[in-house]
């Protein structure tokens, strides 16, 4: 019964979309992708006297006491990361050019933005979109992508096209939607050596003038 309200509520949040069933549509992620979350997180630490070093493409194992070689607990990791998206996730930098090529997408597709992360960072969220011109309507999950994006692409007849840095969302997306084309961006220059690829899989692009490119060229197959 819980499965079938959850369900309900998720069909419902989608109606609300606006997603055009004559019209591509672009599912986009928010941190790494729109956003530059490990920068942000970083400054948010070492306001708590902490250091977030880029050692791994992680969250709590990058998070250390200064002159330690131990990172954080990762219980303690994630106390300060729930912190951050109550007090701290609306300071994030946008990524480069990311903004302007989605504004351009947007006059030919609907634009979703998918992004995990808590329920109590709907509204900083929401208000960082619309802050730096990402004002497009904004679903926020937690885990595999996959079955929500692949409900979004059953809303329209045109093609889908998933944007993410994660390896694991991108991995659900072409479980649940393989239709959609799917794309990797890693904003932070930091994080790119680190992160995970499956180029023979995904298609892995971290500029976004050139991901523009590519998505344009998929969604108007």
């Amino acid at each position: 019964m819980l499965q079938d309200r959850t369900t309900a509520v998720r069909q419902g949040e989608i109606d609300g979309l606006g997603i055009d069933p004559h019209r591509p549509l672009l599912v986009v992620d928010v941190d790494e992708v729109l956003g530059l979350f490990m920068a942000g997180f970083g400054s948010f630490l070492e306001g708590r006297g902490l250091e977030f070093r880029v050692e791994r493409f992680a969250l709590f194992q990058n998070i250390y006491r200064p002159g330690e070689a131990q990172h954080l607990e990762i219980a303690e990791g994630k106390r300060h990361f729930d912190d951050f998206f109550r007090y701290g996730a609306g300071d994030i930098e946008p990524s480069p050019g990311a903004a302007k090529a989605l504004r351009a997408l947007a006059a030919r597709a609907s634009v979703v933005i998918l992004s995990n992360a808590p329920a109590q960072a709907r509204l900083s969220r929401a208000r960082w979109l619309g802050r730096h011109g990402l004002d497009y309507p904004l679903v926020l999950s937690s885990g595999p992508k996959g079955p929500l994006t692949a409900a979004m692409a059953a809303r329209t007849a045109g093609p889908t096209a998933f944007v993410d840095d994660l390896l694991s969302n991108l991995d659900s997306v072409a479980e649940s939607a393989p239709a959609a084309a799917r794309f990797q961006h890693v904003a932070d220059a930091r994080l790119r050596p680190f992160a995970p690829s499956a180029p023979e899989r995904h298609t892995r692009i971290d500029d976004w003038a050139e991901l523009h490119d590519a998505i344009t060229a998929a969604i108007a197959a």
